[in-house]
């Protein structure tokens, strides 16, 4: 079965180093990593949750410090993203997360920005760059941060909120997102993960945000759905991810058919793929093994992520037009 084509809405391009480039890179930068070889750092790749897979999330960053190796990664995504079937990513990345290490932002930034300026020509995939701040880090801290993109007129879309999301409210950063969306960006936040419902509710009330990143804990609130079926909330589902941090279960467990079931707007995407064990396709993959979803059911999900994603109208309908093709050749 060809790969059905996607967008990709929910990514970190952390989140895609995966252990063969760690390697690489520390190689290259003189870096002695605490795993002997790639075998032994895989196996810390089992988390019990969201914290314990940060923890390495961060450790690993240590290996990125010049532009190269920023490019390099983000080259790796783009080349992987594009066999499975990725025709648009809208790819976040966390800024203060290398500035706290002493990479200036014309680095990091800077050369992920310049690799995505060409991603269409090159790898056939059409990028938009979402710069996330950290919740676990002081907002005030975040908001000089987004100051000194938008002086540096770095091309960003928009801004996002991640990290651990536990006692961690959206309410937080409410001048960060009026600062934002005073600079013209869009605003998406991950919010019912790990934390309760009521995060959800904060990001769409208090950071008016565009769309929710996660979302799952959604269902525990019977109100919260009925306005989130009724708004048309975008929800980008991470099915692996959340298996992988424990959110859920067993995939089989996850709540991906009752969301469709109920009428929200979902999509599947893969996080943080080099960790959570698949980019989009072996996602849609399982998925599909899980729920025993028709051809037509992914269409379904495919077009709910063109059309959450912040493309102009000429490329959605393109790429509508693109899932509609690959579902009447599948059905």
């Amino acid at each position: 079965m060809t790969e059905l084509p996607t967008v990709e809405l929910h990514i970190h391009i952390e989140g895609t180093l995966e252990p063969e480039l760690i390697f690489r890179l520390a190689e290259r930068n003189g870096i002695e990593l605490p795993y002997g070889d790639i075998e032994e750092l895989r196996r810390h790749y089992e988390f019990i949750d969201l914290q314990s897979f940060l923890d390495l999330y961060y450790s690993n960053m240590a290996v990125l410090r010049t532009a190269d190796d920023f490019a390099d990664m983000t080259r790796a995504y783009l080349t992987r993203a594009a066999a499975a079937g990725v025709r648009h990513a809208e790819i976040m990345m966390d800024p203060q997360a290398h500035l706290s290490r002493g990479i200036p932002l014309a680095t990091s930034v800077g050369a992920v920005a310049e690799v995505l300026a060409k991603s269409e020509s090159e790898f056939g995939v059409s990028t938009e760059l979402i710069a996330a701040f950290l919740r676990d880090r002081p907002a005030e801290e975040a908001l000089a941060v987004l100051d000194e993109l938008l002086e540096m007129e770095v091309p960003i879309i928009g801004i996002g909120l991640d990290s651990a999301e536990r006692d961690n409210p959206p309410r937080n950063f409410v001048a960060l997102y009026e600062r934002a969306r005073q600079a013209g960006l869009k605003c998406v936040a991950h919010a019912g993960e790990e934390g309760p419902p009521d995060y959800i509710r904060e990001a769409l009330d208090l950071l008016a945000v565009d769309r929710i990143d996660h979302g799952i804990r959604c269902m525990e609130d019977e109100e919260l759905v009925e306005r989130l079926v009724a708004e048309q909330v975008p929800l980008t589902v991470c099915p692996l991810s959340n298996v992988r941090l424990r959110a859920v279960d067993t995939l089989p467990e996850h709540p991906l058919p009752q969301m469709l079931q109920r009428g929200l707007n979902v999509s599947v995407n893969s996080d943080d793929p080099a960790y959570f064990g698949g980019y989009m396709d072996e996602n849609f993959r399982q998925v599909r093994a899980a729920f025993g979803f028709s051809s037509a059911q992914l269409a379904d999900l495919a077009a709910n992520s063109v059309r959450s994603a912040f493309l102009t109208d000429t490329r959605r309908r393109e790429l509508l037009a693109e899932v509609e093709q690959w579902r009447q050749q599948h059905q």
